[in-house]
Formats: C-alpha cells, structure tokens, sequence
C-alpha cells in the first residue's frame, strides 16, 4: 500500500477503515509520515514533526482494537496541530526563533478532546510569528507554500494546517480563528473550515489568560476537505470547560446528522465584500456564480447591501485596537514566563508589525477601548439585523485570489484591491482584504467553503449563519458541496 491512500481518503472513511481493521493506525501514520518526509520541504507546512511518539501511539491504537477496547470517533487517525498549541513534550514554538527550544509541558485542552478521541498527533504545524497576520511565514523556518502554486501565499494564521490537509500530509488539521486564521487560508487551499460560535468549543490553555482575554474573539476549529469531516471534528471540539467562563453549554444535536438538513425555503442574503471592502472583480463572479448551488436546493437567493453605522477603516481600527489590547497581555506573558520583551531588547528579533500590534495595545487607553466596543456594538447590530429576515449570509471570504508569499516580507497583504490603495499606516495591508474579522466580531458562526478558482488558485466562499446555530452553517455547506464538489483538486495535488 502507498501512503497516497490517505490523500485519496477522507477523515470519516478513514476513521471507519481503522476502526474495522481495513487500514492499521501504524499503516495511516506510516503513510502520513511517508507524505511530510516526501513533500513537505518543498511546502514548509510543518514547523516540528514528531515520528516517534506517533508510531508508539498508533501501535498502541492498534492493539487497543485487536483487545477489543472501546474506541474514540478519531481512534487512530493522524492529525496536524496548529503550534500555537501546547503539547506536553512537544516543541512549541509560536513560529518564533525566540522559543526554537521551548518545549511544552502542559497540552491544551483542545487537543486533549481531539487524543481523547483516539487522534494522533503527527506534528505542530506552520503560522506567522505569535500568529498575528493573515500570512505564513517567519524567521524561524520561512513561508509555507500554497499546494496549488508553491510560489502563493496560503492565508494564516493557520497557514500551515490548511497547506497539510490540502495536500494529503494528514486528513484533518487543527487550527483558531481570531480574525479570519481558519477561514482565510482554507480560502486560499481549497480547503474547508467552520469557525464556530464563539463558545462553542470551550477553551483552556495553561498559562493563558481565560477565554484569550476579556474581550472574546478566538475560537478553535476543523480544517477538513469535507464537511462531513469538519462535522465529525466539531463534534468531538464541542462542549463546555469549566475553566472558560465564556464557553456554551455541551450542543444538543449532533452535528455530522445535522448536515444534512435542507436549506429548502431558505432565503439567503449576498454581498461578496459586505459593502465595505474592495474586491477583486474575479472574486465577486466566483462568489455570485456558486451562490446559484443555493438556487438549485430551492432557496431563493438575495442580493443585499448592508447598511453599516461606521466606514471600512473606523470597524478595521476597532477590530485591531481590541486585537492589539489581547495581544498586549499575550506579550506581558512571554516577558514574565521565557524573558521574551519584544518591544524591548527583543525587537528586533520578530517582524516588525507584531512589535507595532504590542506597542499600539500598550497605549490604548480605557476610553479608546470603549469607543470600539461602540463601533464592535453597531457591527453586531447591523449582522443581527441581517439575521432578522434571512436565513444565510453570503460573501467572499478574501477580497483577492492568493497573492505572491514573497509580499509577507513587506508588508502583511496586499498593497491594494481593485485599484484602492490599503492604507499600511492604519492597518488597511493587513485587514482590509478580507471579510473573516467581521464574525470575530460580532461571534456568528461562519465557515469558508471553496467556491471555485481564480487563475487554477482557489477562492472560498464565507457562509454565516444566526448565532449560535452552528448546524445551519454545515446544512448549508453540505448541500454546496453536493451541487458543487471540489473534491477533484485534491486527487491532482495527491499525484504531486
């Protein structure tokens, strides 16, 4: 058998194969391991691979069902996590060369749930520095490369995760999503993702404040070539923990059956740039022409303009001074726990715009802060009153088709869209491209699906859904992909 079985072989068929003893756990980690050694120096989507430990465990994996054991939803699968997750014994490193020998001795607790349901990590995937731009690449091992052309960028923070799924290194990737990290670069793989409700997924990482800070944005989650594989995660994330304040009660449906409800009857709003950015013309067809997949589940599509209180640039400098504020306290941490002062002594050891985002945190005052939770309060209200007459809420879920990775060592995107200019002094470079931070916002549950191509570059599609209502998003998405299935490119790139 060839490890290119598992790039032909989705989470949910894999999971099934192992669990009735068509494939070995040895056998589907052999052949992951057998894909990273085989493609990965030329893609960089892994920062820390860890051969080893995931050979003991999957055959442990196996001698667990050959003795009969009850056995996880994820019994034996090889899984990629983002390394902004601890995993104790493991190197951790943010993508940053200050910590190239940090090693966790704590594993955060979503990647307890995804070992607890029989996972097993093959290693800690690529992001920017402290991912905290829409790119990735660092200084401590360089850019991945985008699987559909090795010289494109592929989205962050969690670059590195959509890159190793796109390409078969592993079925199923974790990664966050604080502004787009999920959505982003599944948009520029061709991969799928949802970025849950906020609280959906409780969240608990050892040393770290509760819930990322006091003004919640992040949220773990999938990184699938399928929905029904995104499902299957979700599942196992989902649930509350004691230790997040912020965390929602465990669901009360299962969310691999809930997609396949029908969106019949739906009405579904569209704006590709959400009246706000500009966006590649491109793009807007790619976005309008797979929205008749819609049409064909007999739910009646809409064109829509929402009526925004505040202009692009006053919701971008809202959404990045809270930003900024949370990555304050995350750099207070790395001072007090590894010495790390990267608006001092260290500055110049990390891209620059992360020692800006700190610095700009560091002088926000109370009241700047709460003139954004009025900006933040009337986002939400103008979603919110989307949600009052549709069901969906369709856009783009980048303004551009993926954009040369060597622009990540100038500037954090783009310099403009359409012919506007990105305003790099007031973070138009690094936001005002994308349309992801808008549910970061406001907390609705969104998911990028891939919509089609640009150019053979890959453009995704952003669905969102009422809040808390997880399971339309993924009825919506599963009827997409059965009108619309893009399941081929991956059999190209697994030939590669």
């Amino acid at each position: 058998m060839t490890s290119d079985f598992l790039a032909s072989r989705s989470l949910t068929t894999l999971a099934a194969d192992i669990r009735d003893g068509t494939i070995t756990a040895a056998d589907a980690v052999d052949g992951s391991l057998d894909r990273i050694e085989r493609l990965d120096d030329d893609l960089n989507a892994f920062i820390t691979v860890t051969p080893d430990r995931a050979r003991e465990a999957a055959r442990e994996a196996d001698r667990e069902r050959r003795a009969g054991e009850q056995l996880g939803p994820l019994h034996g699968v090889p899984i990629a996590i983002k390394d902004s997750r601890p995993v104790e014994g493991v190197r951790h490193t943010w993508g940053c060369k200050l910590l190239a020998d940090n090693v966790a001795d704590e594993t955060d607790a979503v990647v307890e749930r995804l070992t607890d349901a029989g996972a097993i990590v093959v290693g800690k995937t690529n992001l920017p520095e402290f991912a905290l731009i829409g790119g990735t690449d660092n200084r401590l091992v360089g850019p991945t490369a985008n699987p559909f052309d090795h010289e494109k960028m592929v989205g962050g923070s969690s670059g590195g995760s959509a890159a190793a799924v796109a390409a078969g290194l592993v079925p199923v990737a974790q990664g966050e999503d604080g502004g787009g990290s999920l959505r982003m670069p599944a948009s520029t793989c061709g991969v799928y993702t949802i970025k849950p409700s906020f609280g959906r997924i409780g969240e608990y990482t050892p040393g770290r404040s509760n819930a990322f800070g006091h003004t919640p944005m992040q949220s773990a989650g999938p990184l699938a070539r399928t929905v029904e594989d995104a499902a299957l995660l979700l599942d196992v994330l989902a649930g509350s923990h004691p230790r997040d304040p912020f965390s929602l009660p465990d669901p009360d449906r299962n969310f691999r059956e809930a997609i396949h409800d029908s969106i019949a009857g739906f009405d579904v709003a569209v704006s590709p740039n959400l009246d706000l950015y500009p966006i590649d013309d491109r793009v807007r067809e790619t976005v309008l022409d797979a929205t008749r997949a819609f049409e064909a589940a007999d739910a009646t599509v809409h064109d829509v303009s929402l009526d925004f209180d505040h202009g692009r640039e006053e919701i971008t400098d809202a959404f990045m001074l809270q930003s900024n504020v949370l990555t304050t306290g995350f750099g207070d941490a790395l001072e007090a726990e590894y010495g790390i002062d990267l608006t001092g002594a260290n500055r110049g050891d990390v891209i620059s715009y992360v020692v800006e985002q700190f610095e700009s945190g560091r002088d926000t005052t109370a009241l700047d802060y709460r003139a954004a939770d009025e900006v933040r309060t009337a986002v939400f209200d103008t979603v919110q009153d989307v949600f009052a007459e549709y069901d969906l809420l369709v856009s783009a879920s980048l303004m551009v088709p993926p954009f040369d990775k060597a622009v990540l060592r100038e500037r954090p995107g783009p310099a403009e869209v359409d012919g506007v200019r990105l305003d790099d002094s007031r973070w138009g470079t690094l936001i005002d491209w994308r349309a992801t931070q808008i549910t970061n916002m406001t907390g609705h549950p969104a998911a990028s699906i891939p919509a089609g191509f640009v150019d053979g570059l890959p453009i995704g599609m952003e669905i969102v859904g009422p809040r808390f209502d997880d399971a339309t998003v993924l009825a919506a998405s599963r009827t997409f992909e059965r009108r619309r299935p893009w399941h081929g490119a991956y059999e190209k790139l697994a030939s590669n």
